[in-house]
């Protein structure tokens, strides 16, 4: 192992629940689980003949820290010829795993001189998409349309959007400022080269096409963006392939960093302590995203997940400790110092913890390896395929259905949705047998502490807006005492989405939408983004509401930020 290239340190504390992390750790050797996914024996997750080959199909990540050092120097040269052509900005557009690390990348290195300053549009929200297109110089500015089944609908929508406007400024060459990077055959790969797209990446049998997309971090879709913001590719894989071989299958259950993370997970998960709170310096922010990405969506099925929490304000609250796991990150040499103080006390106080301490920010290739095994891991333990996710097409389902009705009708379905199953529904403040600030006081009163409320934000993105979300977050959870999750529509979809519908029952959430104050055509499209949003939202909903989930729904109009406002003022009030 190349000096300087060791894992980063990890330590597991397991706290009250040390026995419970021994008696998985047991399992896990006796079964010779590492092993097994080395292996690529798909048996260790499920015994269905169908399902396992389907897993060994998705078993292609393993392969990537040895294999995509070989491709380092074409995506580089890639890179540098992009910055010889003169473009200063890169777009990416993408969902869930082709544009998480993407955004981790840009959050934690940021963009090196004389390199591409990246820019992540993840939503199908107007206010956002005409933001980000208004602000970029459009003409110096890389396209990367990223999508692994090359079929994403909000994928497409700002393709064709983007398409359209390069269209109208070079209508001979629309192509000539975009990359697709996609899995081969795919309709984007075909659309990429009829178009004449700059470069095509498609992921082929040596460049990870058996490779899910919440797992495909050290692919195509995060090495070319790394690439360009002037990340060493060499030296991030590097650390992924430090960290391979550190939980390779000589490497006993105690001593490998995948094998002690992944027991520890399984072990929290058995005795109910299915939340794991992250907790990461300013530096290291972003990786939080990309953890519940993984986490959420690998282990939110059949009734059972860990939930990651990001930006829990309430987080050291004794009421969700108790129930929760705690994941802390710093950076050698960055350290925040209340955040390692307020750490300590939790490990005094034998809460289970697991603190990882990076050298420096390329450390975060290792990680990319160790959660992933680790997950896969504890999944295994908790008996789950952490390569599907069964849940993710019911909210497509609706939504294409509530798209059908609109087009057709040119109008919305009745507020609050009405669906089968016992979810439960509030609308507005015109709602039949309650107003919106009663139903959720009557919302909140009905949770037990250990569940938790997911606040789902369809609204418009502005400054203002987002500011009042926040507070309306730490209000509910200061009224409710409970843990509570932000997720921003559609992104969320794409992540803690399976979790919400395939995890535990005992949850609730909040839907907010609104008017948007500006909307955006999609070329050729019978609808617009404000409206396939809109769309997304009521299909989520009536998901949830159909799988037995407490929902209530707050469509606040015209001025989201002050009725959101108004309804935090409510909830501090009823606490008061």
């Amino acid at each position: 192992m190349p000096p300087g290239n060791s894992p980063a340190l990890q330590r597991v504390y397991p706290g009250v629940e040390s026995a419970g992390v021994e008696a998985m750790s047991t399992q896990m050797a006796s079964a010779e689980m590492v092993q097994r996914v080395w292996a690529r024996d798909a048996g260790m997750w499920t015994s269905d003949a169908a399902m396992q080959q389907a897993i060994r199909e998705r078993l292609g990540w393993l392969d990537l820290p040895a294999m995509m050092p070989a491709h380092a120097a074409s995506i580089r040269a890639f890179a540098e010829s992009v910055r010889r052509d003169g473009l200063t900005h890169a777009l990416l557009i993408g969902m869930g795993g082709s544009s998480l690390f993407p955004e981790v990348c840009r959050g934690i290195f940021g963009t090196a001189p004389g390199w591409l300053d990246l820019t992540v549009l993840d939503t199908t929200d107007p206010s956002a998409i005409l933001a980000a297109t208004s602000q970029l110089p459009l003409a110096k500015t890389l396209v990367i349309v990223s999508s692994k089944s090359g079929t994403t609908i909000e994928v497409r929508a700002l393709c064709d959007y983007l398409i359209a406007q390069a269209r109208a400024a070079a209508p001979s060459q629309p192509g000539r400022r975009f990359v697709a990077i996609t899995d081969e055959g795919t309709p984007l790969e075909t659309y990429a080269r009829a178009q004449a797209f700059r470069q095509v990446f498609s992921h082929g049998p040596a460049t990870g096409r058996d490779v899910g997309g919440r797992f495909s971090a050290l692919t195509w879709f995060g090495l070319v963006p790394a690439a360009l913001i002037g990340m060493d590719l060499d030296r991030l894989l590097a650390r992924a392939q430090a960290m391979s071989q550190a939980c390779g299958p000589a490497i006993e259950v105690p001593a490998n960093p995948a094998a002690s993370l992944g027991a520890w997970l399984a072990a929290g998960s058995a005795v109910g302590r299915g939340k794991l709170m992250i907790m990461t310096s300013a530096r290291l922010a972003p990786l939080g995203a990309w953890i519940e990405q993984l986490v959420a969506e690998s282990t939110g099925k059949d009734g059972q997940g860990l939930l990651p929490v990001v930006g829990e304000s309430a987080g050291d609250a004794a009421s969700t400790m108790s129930g929760s796991l705690v994941a802390e990150w710093q950076c050698v040499g960055e350290m925040d110092g209340a955040l390692g103080r307020r750490v300590d006390a939790l490990v005094q106080t034998d809460q289970p913890v697991a603190r990882f301490a990076w050298r420096d920010r390329y450390d975060l290739g290792g990680d990319v390896v160790r959660w992933a095994m680790a997950t896969s891991l504890a999944a295994a333990l908790m008996q789950l395929n952490p390569f599907d996710e069964p849940n993710v097409q019911e909210s497509k389902t609706r939504t294409s259905l509530v798209l059908d009705a609109y087009v057709a009708r040119r109008a919305w379905p009745a507020e609050p949705p009405v669906v089968e199953g016992t979810g439960e529904a509030w609308g507005g403040t015109d709602a039949p047998g309650a107003s919106l600030e009663e139903g959720l006081r009557r919302l909140l009163s009905r949770l037990a502490p250990d569940s938790y409320v997911a606040v789902l934000s369809f609204l418009p993105r502005t400054g203002d807006v987002d500011a009042a979300v926040a507070t309306f977050r730490r209000r509910v959870a200061a009224a409710g005492r409970v843990t509570t999750t932000l997720g921003i529509g559609p992104r969320y979809l794409h992540a803690a989405g399976q979790l919400h519908k395939g995890g535990p029952r005992d949850a609730a959430f909040i839907v907010l939408t609104a008017e948007d104050p500006r909307d955006a055509p999609i070329p050729g499209w019978p609808y617009s983004f404000s409206v396939l949003k809109r769309a997304q939202a009521y299909g989520d909903a009536q998901a949830l509401m159909a799988r037995g989930r407490r929902v209530v729904w707050a469509h606040l109009g015209q001025n989201p930020a002050a009725r959101l406002d108004a309804l935090s003022a409510s909830l501090g009030a009823a606490t008061s």
